[in-house]
């Protein structure tokens, strides 16, 4: 469905992490749709050269793609000069690399903290300090999108560090946006909630019995698609959302809400234990 201008991010030139597969491949397509520059970095060149090809022949425009491991400052920093030579700059920074796995905490060696800690949170760090210095000796103004999560704000049990790290993640979106403001630089976050990919898919919901567990938490009974999230992320990037800043936006059919009500669990009621309880409340009456 065709919601937008045709041309709403005409010429910007948009580099997203973790751009190569999932959600970040999804995001990339819609900006090329919307009249964008896109730039994707990954670890795994194959995979970033599929998706490049794909998206170039899906689209009709080129993708420039470099490898990049973003918990390295000097990758990060050869890969956002790449982009400027190729392109002449860069308008919009969208931080979507990420690593998570499900584990009890007491399991986690410190290497394991690292890999998340690594990727989510450093690289993050590393990216926008990269680009926003950038932009702030060229007097560029720019935007930069951070991908976080629902329990960023909460905190959950057996992710532990990618809790932690996302928290830091939308601790410093909020902190730059005050600071970063007066350059002309927005922020903006998007929590997903259970947006199905291939990779995180097998690490967050590795049996069918968990994933059903998952599936009985979705107020709307289903999960997210991966175009809805590209269509807010189009939206956040774009002059039409030029007065946000600093926000963060939950996108997850209200699962998260139903884990803070007290009561929502009432949910998996029969309508006969309904029947049930009505009568005693009113005998209680």
């Amino acid at each position: 469905m065709g919601i937008f201008q045709e041309q709403l991010l005409e010429g910007k030139i948009i580099l997203v992490t973790g751009g190569g597969t999932g959600l970040g491949l999804a995001m990339g397509s819609r900006f090329l749709e919307l009249g964008a520059k896109l730039a994707i970095c990954g670890r795994r060149e194959e995979i970033l050269r599929q998706a490049a090809a794909g998206l170039e022949k899906r689209n009709g425009s080129p993708v420039f793609y470099k490898t990049c491991d973003v918990r390295d400052p000097e990758q990060v920093r050869e890969l956002v000069e790449a982009v400027e030579r190729h392109y002449g700059g860069v308008d919009v920074l969208v931080n979507n690399a990420a690593g998570n796995f499900i584990s009890p905490t007491e399991r986690l060696s410190p290497r394991a903290v690292d890999a998340v800690l690594g990727i989510v949170l450093h690289g993050t760090f590393y990216m926008t300090l990269e680009v926003g210095k950038r932009w702030v000796e060229q007097k560029r103004k720019g935007v930069m999108l951070n991908i976080v999560t629902t329990y960023a704000l909460t905190g959950s049990g057996y992710v532990a560090p990618s809790a932690a790290a996302k928290a830091g993640v939308l601790a410093l979106t909020r902190s730059l946006a005050v600071e970063w403001a007066p350059y002309g630089i927005r922020q903006a976050a998007i929590a997903p909630g259970v947006f199905p990919t291939e990779g995180a898919g097998s690490r967050l919901s590795p049996t069918p019995e968990l994933e059903a567990k998952m599936m009985a938490r979705l107020p709307l009974g289903r999960t997210g698609s991966p175009g809805e999230l590209a269509d807010l992320a189009a939206f956040l990037v774009s002059d039409a959302a030029a007065y946000i800043n600093g926000e963060v936006i939950t996108v997850d059919g209200a699962e998260w809400l139903r884990g803070a009500g007290q009561f929502n669990d009432l949910a998996e009621l029969s309508r006969e234990e309904w029947d049930r309880l009505t009568e005693l409340t009113r005998k209680g009456k």
